[in-house]
């Protein structure tokens, strides 16, 4: 502390050196080195300080873009998961392919060399062919479509519900329809179940729904084409369960019916499970 009579004329901070410039906050005098240029004046180092620990945080632009209200959140994020992890199966001795596939085999409590793992039923959606790259590429091409169309419709919980449930409905499909040592990868069950709602929802709200019926028939007769394959089963396992998702969907909007749509699903989701036992009443042979 300064005992000059014009100490008012010097730095608070730097005694030595005089300036004239004053904190536009607190009043003090602070020397260049000291001033924060603000929109009108500057601040000393405290109150700027203090200024930014009190101004409310916000996201960068481009966060804000990507993830503000009405954009398809669920429908990007599904897209680079999966990318992802098809990078990550063109990976040598990582053997992520053989690590998320599923086949009904993995569904059996009868062959302990393989076990039960019933996740495979979810995360072979997540996995492609590597030796065909427009597989994941299609589907996801398809699933950007579909996805922003359906995920501002329904809402982010409703969408991701749907994408999983299709999915599924696809594993337990290839269970009863497919040879259980047969493996599959690809997100076609679920990419079906997106165009199952979206046909209910359309036929029930009165849309045109001409295109998407022929793109509809056209990606279910390709999986029949011998030597494609292509496991058709989840394609029919998805198309149905989206529709039932579609059905429930339309028929219980009322805001007051969500706790009767909350039901609905849960228990679609529950009767699937119970229809993946396949091999615990039917022991494979």
């Amino acid at each position: 502390m300064t005992n000059r009579p014009d100490a008012g004329d010097y730095c608070y901070r730097h005694p030595d050196r005089q300036s004239y410039i004053l904190c536009q906050r607190c009043g003090r005098t602070i020397c260049p080195e000291c001033q924060t240029p603000g929109a009108v004046g500057v601040f000393c180092p405290e109150c700027m300080k203090e200024q930014r620990a009190n101004t409310p945080r916000t996201k960068p632009a481009i966060l804000t873009r990507l993830s503000g209200r009405g954009q398809p959140v669920v429908t990007y994020s599904i897209i680079g998961v999966t990318f992802v992890v098809f990078l990550l199966q063109l990976i040598p001795g990582l053997n992520v392919t053989a690590a998320l596939q599923f086949a009904g085999i993995y569904m059996s409590p009868q062959l302990d060399q393989y076990g039960i793992e019933p996740w495979r039923m979810l995360t072979s959606v997540f996995v492609h062919s590597t030796g065909f790259i427009f597989h994941v590429a299609l589907n996801m091409y398809t699933l950007w479509i579909f996805g922003q169309l359906l995920e501002g419709l329904l809402g982010r919980g409703r969408f991701l519900a749907l994408y999983l449930i299709s999915g599924l409905a696809g594993s337990v499909a290839v269970i009863w329809l497919s040879s259980p040592y047969m493996p599959v990868v690809g997100a076609s069950g679920a990419i079906f179940g997106l165009m199952g709602a979206f046909l209910v929802i359309q036929r029930r709200l009165g849309g045109n729904m001409t295109q998407l019926l022929v793109l509809v028939g056209i990606n279910l007769v390709i999986g029949f084409i011998p030597g494609t394959n292509i496991a058709w089963q989840a394609h029919v396992g998805g198309l149905v369960a989206g529709a039932v998702m579609g059905l429930i969907f339309v028929e219980t909007r009322n805001v007051r019916q969500r706790t009767l749509q909350t039901v609905l699903i849960a228990g679609l989701a529950l009767l699937l499970l119970i229809l993946s036992l396949r091999y615990f009443v039917f022991p494979v042979a």
